[in-house]
C-alpha cells in the first residue's frame, strides 16, 4: 500500500463548525438529535467532514458516536435535524455503496462462508463487477486468504474483511466505527497507513474512537462529543497548540500534608493524584523550587510536565473527574495567579 498522506493543518478561513472553508464538505450534520424515550442520546449535534482529510469522531463510551453514525447511514431515524452526504440523505443516494463505505462495530459474517464468497454476494447484490472482489482483497492485504472460511479468521483479519466490504463500491467517503478495537500494535499501524492512504486519494474518512491517543497519528481534524453534544471541532494542529500551552509540576513528597497546607495560602490550583503525589497546574520549576525550599519540604521527585493531547481530550469531555477518584474533592481552583508564580 502506498501513497503520501496530505499535509496536516490546512490554513485558511474556518466555518463555524471549525472546518477549513476552502475544503468542500463530504458530510454535513446539522442540529442532529436522537431520543430513546426519556434518554437524549444525541442533542443538537452539528459538524462537517471535509474531503481529502481524516476526521476523528471522538468521545467517551456512551457519548452518542455510534448512534450518530447509524443516523448518518439511515439505520436509526433522527428525532430532529439532518445528516447528509453532499446535501443528500443516505437513503436518497442512487447507489449508496458507490458513495459511502461503512464499517460499524456490530458487523458480522457467516463463519462457514469464504471471504471471497462473502464479497461476491455483496458485489452481486449491488451490481458491482466481480473483478472488484480481488481488487479489494488486495487493498486490505487478504489476497492470500480469500478462499479461507471467515470462521477461521482472527479479529484483525475480520476487521480487514469489513474494510474490503466497505471498499467494494470504490466510495469517496468512508465511515469507520472504532476500527482499532481488538487490534494488536501491528494491526493498528496497518490501519493508520490504510486510513492515510484513503485520504491521500481525496476521500473523506470519518473514524470514531473513544481514545484520542489511538487516533492522534492518523487524523487531520477532530470532532469531540460528550453526552451527545458537540464539545469542539478543530484541526489536530490547533488541538496540539492548546495542549502545548498546558503545563504543570508533578511533585512526589513524603510530606503531602505540609505541602497542601502551604499551597492553601497561595492562589494556585492543585490536585492529589496518588498518596504521595500532587500535580500543581501551570506551575514552573522557577516558582516551585524556591517555594519548596522556603517551606523546607522534602521532595522525592519533581517533574515539569507539558500537557498532552489526551489531557486536553479528557478535560474537554470531563473524563479526568470520571476516571480518577483521587481527583474528587481535592485541590483548589479559580484563583488568579500570583505575581511571578504559576500563570
Amino acid at each position: 500500500m502506498s501513497g503520501r498522506p496530505p499535509t496536516r493543518g490546512v490554513t485558511g478561513e474556518r466555518s463555524p463548525g471549525g472546518v477549513p472553508s476552502c475544503m468542500p464538505s463530504a458530510i454535513e450534520v446539522h442540529a442532529l438529535s436522537k431520543r430513546f424515550g426519556p434518554v437524549r442520546a444525541v442533542e443538537q449535534l452539528t459538524f462537517e467532514v471535509p474531503e481529502g482529510r481524516v476526521t476523528g469522531f471522538l468521545g467517551p463510551n456512551g457519548s452518542g458516536k455510534t448512534t450518530t453514525l447509524r443516523m448518518l447511514l439511515g439505520l436509526v431515524s433522527a428525532t430532529a435535524g439532518t445528516a447528509t452526504f453532499g446535501g443528500r440523505r443516505y437513503v436518497d443516494l442512487e447507489h449508496p455503496i458507490r458513495h459511502v463505505g461503512a464499517v460499524l462495530e456490530a458487523t458480522s459474517f457467516h463463519p462457514s462462508r469464504r471471504a471471497e464468497d462473502h464479497l461476491k454476494s455483496v458485489a452481486i447484490g449491488a451490481g458491482i463487477p466481480l473483478s472488484r472482489v480481488e481488487e479489494t482483497l488486495d487493498l486490505v492485504g487478504l489476497s492470500d486468504v480469500g478462499r479461507r472460511r471467515v470462521g477461521k479468521f482472527s479479529l484483525g483479519m475480520r476487521q480487514r474483511l469489513q474494510l474490503a466490504t466497505a471498499l467494494l463500491g470504490d466510495p469517496e467517503i468512508l465511515i469507520l466505527d472504532e476500527p482499532a478495537n481488538g487490534l494488536d500494535p501491528q494491526g493498528i499501524q496497518w490501519l493508520r497507513t490504510f486510513i492515510r492512504y484513503q485520504a491521500s486519494l481525496g476521500h473523506a474518512v470519518l473514524v470514531s474512537s473513544h481514545l484520542l491517543s489511538e487516533m492522534e497519528e492518523t487524523v487531520d481534524d477532530v470532532v469531540i462529543v460528550s453526552h451527545g453534544q458537540l464539545v469542539l471541532q478543530t484541526t489536530l494542529a490547533e488541538l496540539a497548540t492548546r495542549a502545548g500551552t498546558s503545563t504543570g509540576m508533578r511533585i512526589r513528597t513524603p510530606e503531602v500534608a505540609r505541602l497542601t497546607a502551604a499551597l492553601a495560602a497561595v492562589p494556585v490550583a492543585w490536585r492529589q493524584v496518588a498518596a504521595d503525589t500532587l500535580v500543581i497546574d501551570a506551575a514552573t520549576p522557577e516558582w516551585f523550587g524556591p517555594f519548596a525550599a522556603q517551606h523546607q519540604i522534602v521532595l522525592y521527585e519533581l517533574v515539569h510536565e507539558r500537557g498532552s493531547l489526551e489531557d486536553v481530550f479528557l478535560s474537554l469531555t470531563h473524563g479526568f473527574d470520571a476516571a480518577d477518584p483521587a481527583n474528587m474533592g481535592g485541590g483548589q481552583a479559580g484563583h488568579a495567579p500570583m505575581p511571578g508564580g504559576p500563570t
